[in-house]
């Protein structure tokens, strides 16, 4: 299974430096040049490698990082998505009326046609997701949603991997609004930071 981050900014480095932690291969990409972003890229571990946004789109599981309204642009640099996973960690605040009275991630799953998306990662800050998910005797949560169960499973055994205990809430109607904004309020799980013990 191959991994790409679109969108280098503080959720994007975040989720970079927990594949760098478990030496998990990320290919990182944003509207800025891959030459720009390789410094930071190197400097978060050598499993992390820039490249430009077509070679990124080449992966398996592409990871959403970029501000809501730009996820249109990266769902048009591929002709369609069929067989890719894309995980939505955006979050959006936008009314109802703007997302055809959608959730934020079915709306979201429209513009990437052909892939299968899972809403995860988007609920807990930047600067919380960047540090190691092993605290307390027990591992931070994620929560993820999907209306596909066999993309789901994926992610769940990445985040896994990644040292997060995942979560999953169901369909991104259903227990998935919990981590989704909806006309100004966001739902009741987001910023939570929670803990799974070990058992």
């Amino acid at each position: 299974m191959s991994y790409a981050i679109v969108g280098f900014g503080k959720v994007g480095q975040a989720l970079a430096r927990a594949f760098a932690r478990k030496n998990i291969n990320v290919t990182v990409a944003s509207r800025r040049p891959p030459e720009v972003l390789a410094p930071q890229a190197r400097a978060i571990g050598p499993t992390v490698v820039a490249k430009s946004l077509r070679e990124a789109l080449a992966a398996d599981t592409i990871i959403l990082a970029v501000p809501f309204e730009e996820h249109r642009e990266v769902a048009k640099a591929l002709p369609n998505w069929n067989g890719k996973t894309v995980i939505d960690t955006m979050n959006t605040l936008a009314p109802p009326a703007e997302l055809d009275g959608l959730p934020s991630s079915a709306f979201v799953a429209k513009a990437f046609t052909g892939a299968k998306l899972v809403k995860g990662f988007n609920h807990l800050i930047a600067a919380t997701l960047a540090t190691d998910p092993i605290v307390e005797g027990g591992h931070r949560v994620v929560f993820l949603s999907g209306d596909d169960e066999d993309a789901t499973a994926p992610v769940a055994a990445l985040a896994k991997q990644l040292g997060f205990a995942p979560v999953k809430l169901g369909k991104l109607n259903e227990g998935g609004a919990l981590v989704q904004g909806r006309g100004g309020t966001w739902g009741q799980l987001i910023f939570q930071d929670l803990f799974k013990k070990e058992q």
